[in-house]
Protein backbone atom coordinates (compact mmCIF):
# COMPACT_ATOMS: atom_id res chain seq x y z
CA UNK A 1 0.00 0.00 0.00
CA UNK A 2 1.34 3.44 -0.81
CA UNK A 3 1.67 5.99 1.84
CA UNK A 4 2.21 9.59 1.78
CA UNK A 5 3.82 11.44 4.27
CA UNK A 6 4.83 15.50 4.61
CA UNK A 7 8.30 16.82 4.52
CA UNK A 8 8.55 19.70 6.31
CA UNK A 9 11.78 22.08 6.25
CA UNK A 10 12.61 23.58 9.52
CA UNK A 11 15.78 26.72 9.62
CA UNK A 12 17.58 25.67 12.59
CA UNK A 13 14.71 25.08 14.69
CA UNK A 14 13.49 21.56 14.48
CA UNK A 15 13.83 19.91 17.45
CA UNK A 16 12.02 22.94 18.92
CA UNK A 17 8.99 22.17 16.30
CA UNK A 18 8.88 18.66 16.63
CA UNK A 19 8.50 19.03 20.78
CA UNK A 20 6.11 22.05 20.41
CA UNK A 21 3.93 20.06 17.76
CA UNK A 22 3.85 16.90 20.11
CA UNK A 23 2.91 19.14 23.56
CA UNK A 24 -0.14 20.12 21.57
CA UNK A 25 -1.75 16.66 20.31
CA UNK A 26 -2.65 14.16 22.72
CA UNK A 27 -2.44 11.51 19.83
CA UNK A 28 1.60 12.16 19.51
CA UNK A 29 4.70 10.99 19.09
CA UNK A 30 8.48 11.71 18.21
CA UNK A 31 9.83 8.93 15.96
CA UNK A 32 13.10 9.33 15.62
CA UNK A 33 15.34 12.55 15.71
CA UNK A 34 18.84 12.17 13.69
CA UNK A 35 21.93 14.28 14.91
CA UNK A 36 24.82 15.91 13.65
CA UNK A 37 26.37 16.77 17.08
CA UNK A 38 24.27 18.63 19.30
CA UNK A 39 21.87 19.50 16.36
CA UNK A 40 19.19 17.83 14.95
CA UNK A 41 19.30 17.65 11.40
CA UNK A 42 15.92 15.44 10.42
CA UNK A 43 12.84 13.59 12.27
CA UNK A 44 10.17 12.20 12.28
CA UNK A 45 6.68 12.24 13.92
CA UNK A 46 3.21 11.30 14.31
CA UNK A 47 0.24 13.79 14.87
CA UNK A 48 -2.83 11.86 15.34
CA UNK A 49 -1.81 8.97 13.25
CA UNK A 50 -0.68 11.23 10.51
CA UNK A 51 3.53 10.46 10.10
CA UNK A 52 5.83 13.73 8.48
CA UNK A 53 9.41 14.01 8.16
CA UNK A 54 11.38 17.29 9.33
CA UNK A 55 14.36 18.16 7.59
CA UNK A 56 16.51 21.15 9.50
CA UNK A 57 17.22 22.40 6.01
CA UNK A 58 18.27 26.04 6.82
CA UNK A 59 16.97 29.62 5.50
CA UNK A 60 16.74 28.09 1.25
CA UNK A 61 12.81 27.89 1.79
CA UNK A 62 9.55 29.02 3.86
CA UNK A 63 6.56 27.95 4.91
CA UNK A 64 3.67 29.67 2.95
CA UNK A 65 -0.27 29.48 3.28
CA UNK A 66 -0.02 27.63 -0.12
CA UNK A 67 -0.29 24.60 2.02
CA UNK A 68 -2.07 24.24 5.09
CA UNK A 69 -2.81 21.55 7.51
CA UNK A 70 -6.85 21.51 8.26
CA UNK A 71 -7.46 20.31 12.24
CA UNK A 72 -10.95 18.92 12.31
CA UNK A 73 -12.05 19.85 15.79
CA UNK A 74 -15.72 17.68 17.15
CA UNK A 75 -16.50 20.69 19.85
CA UNK A 76 -15.69 24.28 20.67
CA UNK A 77 -13.48 23.49 23.36
CA UNK A 78 -11.23 21.50 21.21
CA UNK A 79 -11.69 24.28 18.83
CA UNK A 80 -10.35 26.68 21.47
CA UNK A 81 -7.40 24.68 22.92
CA UNK A 82 -5.51 24.04 19.43
CA UNK A 83 -5.71 27.67 18.59
CA UNK A 84 -5.01 28.92 21.54
CA UNK A 85 -1.60 26.20 21.82
CA UNK A 86 -1.18 26.77 18.05
CA UNK A 87 -1.54 30.36 17.70
CA UNK A 88 0.67 30.85 21.11
CA UNK A 89 4.08 33.15 19.42
CA UNK A 90 2.35 33.15 16.08
CA UNK A 91 0.08 35.28 14.02
CA UNK A 92 -3.79 34.77 14.20
CA UNK A 93 -5.60 35.44 11.03
CA UNK A 94 -9.54 35.14 9.46
CA UNK A 95 -11.63 32.51 9.07
CA UNK A 96 -10.11 29.91 11.22
CA UNK A 97 -6.61 30.20 9.88
CA UNK A 98 -3.34 31.16 11.96
CA UNK A 99 0.43 30.76 11.59
CA UNK A 100 2.55 29.29 14.22
CA UNK A 101 5.67 30.66 15.78
CA UNK A 102 7.39 27.83 12.89
CA UNK A 103 5.38 30.24 10.16
CA UNK A 104 3.64 26.47 9.42
CA UNK A 105 -0.06 27.45 8.45
CA UNK A 106 -2.94 26.13 9.91
CA UNK A 107 -6.97 25.94 9.80
CA UNK A 108 -8.79 24.98 13.43
CA UNK A 109 -12.22 23.86 11.99
CA UNK A 110 -15.55 22.17 12.79
CA UNK A 111 -16.27 19.91 10.47
CA UNK A 112 -19.74 20.91 9.94
CA UNK A 113 -18.50 23.99 8.23
CA UNK A 114 -18.22 22.43 5.18
CA UNK A 115 -22.15 20.91 5.68
CA UNK A 116 -23.49 24.50 6.84
CA UNK A 117 -21.74 26.26 3.41
CA UNK A 118 -23.13 24.06 1.17
CA UNK A 119 -26.39 24.13 2.64
CA UNK A 120 -28.78 24.24 0.04
CA UNK A 121 -30.52 27.14 1.53
CA UNK A 122 -28.56 30.48 -0.14
CA UNK A 123 -29.71 32.84 2.27
CA UNK A 124 -28.84 30.21 5.39
CA UNK A 125 -25.27 29.70 3.64
CA UNK A 126 -24.67 33.02 2.96
CA UNK A 127 -24.88 33.78 6.94
CA UNK A 128 -22.56 31.18 7.38
CA UNK A 129 -20.39 32.42 5.26
CA UNK A 130 -20.65 36.00 6.21
CA UNK A 131 -19.86 35.03 10.43
CA UNK A 132 -16.90 32.85 8.92
CA UNK A 133 -15.40 35.80 7.46
CA UNK A 134 -15.55 37.61 10.93
CA UNK A 135 -13.65 35.08 12.48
Amino acid sequence: MSKITPFLWFDGNLEEALNFYASIFKNSKILNLDRAGDVAVSGVFRLENQEFFALNGGPQFKFTEAVSFFVSCDTQSEIDEYWEKLSEGGQVQKCGWLKDKFVLSWQIIPPVLGEYLRDKDPVRSQRVMQAMLKM
